[in-house]
Order: structure tokens, then sequence, then C-alpha cells
């Protein structure tokens, strides 16, 4: 498997500086996290978006993806979504990124219509990403924080080109074991992010391997079943300013996800 991590770790944190971490520590890839106090955003001219995609290639690092914010599944009108999300697979297209994500964020409707909102609006845009070569991942997250719950929006979807986001917290905190998580995912599986808290009560993020997440089962289940795609550390310092820094754990969050993949196999 490769290995990545997420700018939601270094909040701000210019992509040269970003590459230069990934590089010194070993990581494959960065999913970037697509936000207007980030670097990279749906924003950027063209120019600055070919900027980004040279210092990828230049430092053999891979763009993981985009981190976007459209909620496919929110009440309201489809068409402003919509737009959100094509502004995001543009970008997404131009600096060479295979994926981009987006939230559920179906709030407190009644489940058939979340999922009924997010499949509509997801089925409209899968014909895009495919033209731009780009794979739309819904996360396990907030209202669909399961596996089964985002396999009922992507069954509904039926489009190669609409697939998940493992978020493995979220399932956790939504009850599944990660066996579970795994088989209704596996159809649709672009990768995985990992992760590690405290408790369900405490969410502050630890280095990896010092809290309550099932990693080591996680990575058990993917390589049992022969999956091959990319883990990435997403480690959410922009919401808890007290966590340690990331840059002073990078090394050591690499070397657990090795020993965990070495283990498994």
């Amino acid at each position: 498997m490769k290995l990545a991590f997420s700018t939601l770790g270094v909040p701000g944190l210019p992509v040269s500086e970003v590459l230069a971490l990934a590089t010194a520590h070993g990581y494959h890839g960065v999913e970037l996290r697509a936000h207007p106090e980030e670097p990279v955003h749906p924003g950027l001219g063209p120019a600055d978006r070919a900027g980004v995609a040279a210092a990828f290639e230049a430092a053999g690092i891979e763009v993981l993806g985009l981190a976007g914010y459209p909620r496919v599944a929110a009440p309201g009108a489809d068409e402003p979504v919509l737009a959100e999300l094509q502004h995001l697979l543009e970008l997404a297209h131009d600096i060479g990124a295979p994926y981009v994500r987006v939230f559920p964020g179906g709030g407190d409707q009644p489940p058939a219509d979340a999922d009924a909102t997010a499949a509509r609006r997801l089925a409209r845009a899968a014909g895009q990403a495919s033209a731009l070569g780009v794979r739309i991942l819904l996360e396990t997250h907030d209202s669909h924080r399961t596996g089964a719950d985002a396999a009922r929006v992507l069954g509904a979807v039926d489009d190669r080109q609409v697939g998940a986001l493992w978020d493995v917290m979220h399932t956790w905190l939504g009850g599944e074991q990660p066996s579970e998580s795994y088989a209704a995912l596996a159809p649709y599986l672009g990768y995985v992010q990992v992760k590690d808290i405290a408790s369900a009560e405490d969410t502050t993020p630890l280095p990896l391997g010092a809290g309550v997440l099932p990693l080591t089962e996680c990575v058990d289940v993917l390589c049992r079943h022969g999956w091959d795609g990319w883990l990435c550390w997403e480690y959410e310092k922009r919401w808890y300013e007290a966590a340690a820094p990331l840059p002073d754990l990078l090394g050591a969050g690499r070397e657990h996800l090795g020993r965990l993949l070495s283990e498994a196999a």
C-alpha cells in the first residue's frame, strides 16, 4: 500500500514545505485540503494550478486527492452543490489529483430523503467526473458515518466514477467493526483515512497507535482481501489547536503504518 498524509494536519503550510515533509519522511503522496484558507483551493488561477502540479511532479510525490467540502445530501437546491463540486473536479484535473472528497451533510433529514438527494447529485456529477478523469469519493462522515450508510447511496448511484472514502474513525464511532465496514465499502473503495483518538468522547488527534481506533484490524482486513490502495493519515490539527504539531510526528507515524503492514503481510 502507498502512504499519504493530509494537509489538514499542517494548516496553511506552503506546498513547497508540505512536499519537503513528505519527502523527508518517506510518504508517497499528500491529500490536499481544498479550502480558501489553504494554498490550494478552487479559486486558484491557471498558472498557480500548473505550478502546483509541477511542484509535485518535481518532488516525485503524488497528489492523492482533494479534500473538498460539497455536502451532497444537504437540503436545498441541487445546483449550488453541483457547481461547488464542478469547481473541485476541475481543480483536481488541473493539478493531477485522481480523487475528490465530498461529505454527506444530510443533517436531520429522514435517511431515505438524504440518500435520495445524495444519489441524485452524485449521479448527475458522475459524467463530468469521468470526462475530467477524476473520481468522486463520498466520505463516511456525519449523517452517513458507517460503511453501510455510504453503501446505500453508492449502490443507488451505481457508477464506477463515484466511490467511497473510508474514514476509520467515523465507522468506528458508528459502531461498525472494520470487517463490516470493509464488506460494505469494498465495491466502491477509493482510499482509506487513518487516524487515532483517545476515546469516543475525546477525538483530539493522537499519534498513530497511541489511541483506541482499530488500526491494526483495519490494515489486517485490507491486506487479507488483497487491497493495495492508499492509507492517508488525516491528523485534524486544524480543529484542535492543542494537538501536537504533525511535522514532529510524521516519521513515527510512517514507521507505525509500516509495522502494521509488515505484520499483516
